[in-house]
């Protein structure tokens, strides 16, 4: 992989510690089944909204925080965020749209070798994901493309205005807000989860709202950031210590 590739590295493995490792692990603590088989948490919506998306939030937020501190030495510019945030949801697509979708492919091609029923052999499970797939609508497989789409929308997005919280002075305050823009895009999902949001076009329409919003506000910051970040580095490769240290 090129020097220039290490900002998409860094934001697939960022991904993967934080939200697959330790965000899972918070989840199998917070959202460990009862004697009953059911999820406390889940009997109480706003909560389980509230718990589900600032999780998220934080922990995404923070893998793209530390990572860019690592990146922050060698690597700068709009490409660096952008890179990163291709990384951070390329992954999420790979790893949560590319294995469900796999699966279902799978599936469905046993399906149509034996059948619904003849998958009874192979356990419980099996047969009632394929249940779920020969009474799925064609569309559905539509929305997930569609969702994976702007989740990387969305991932990029948010990796530019970490980036800026990181490599601007006093612009600290825009992780935090990252944080929160981050749990309200994931709100709806959540909602459809607990079982509040019914209608999945419903869901994915305030998304894309969402997504577009966030496009907007990231494009807002990098035209009022970008010229200070320009600026900045000029003046440290044109400043006399800087010329002395490169030997001009």
């Amino acid at each position: 992989m090129g020097k220039g590739m290490l900002p998409l590295l860094i934001g697939a493995v960022g991904f993967v510690l934080f939200a697959l490792v330790l965000e899972q692990a918070l989840h199998f603590v917070v959202l460990r089944p009862g004697a009953d088989g059911s999820v406390a948490l889940m009997q109480r919506p706003f909560l389980y909204m509230l718990y589900g998306a600032l999780a998220a939030g934080v922990f995404e937020e923070t893998a793209r925080f530390v990572g860019f501190h690592i990146l922050k030495k060698k690597y700068t510019g709009l490409g660096t965020a952008l890179k990163h945030g291709i990384g951070h949801g390329g992954i999420e697509a790979v790893f949560i749209g590319g294995a469900s979708m796999v699966s279902a492919v799978v599936l469905a091609v046993m399906i149509n070798s034996v059948g619904v029923e003849g998958l009874a052999s192979m356990g419980a499970p099996a047969l009632e994901q394929a249940q779920a797939i020969a009474a799925s609508q064609p569309g559905m497989f539509f929305v997930s493309g569609l969702e994976r789409m702007m989740a990387l929308g969305l991932h990029i997005s948010l990796s530019v205005i970490v980036y800026y919280a990181v490599y601007e002075e006093k612009k600290v305050w825009l992780y935090p807000l990252a944080i929160l823009l981050h749990a309200l895009a994931d709100c709806p999902a959540a909602l459809f989860q607990a079982g509040v949001l019914t209608n999945v076009w419903l869901v994915e329409g305030i998304v894309l709202v969402s997504m577009a919003g966030l496009v907007a506000i990231a494009a807002l910051l990098h035209k009022k950031l970008e010229p200070k970040a320009d600026s900045s580095e000029s003046y440290k490769k044109t400043s006399p210590c800087a010329q002395r240290r490169e030997g001009v």
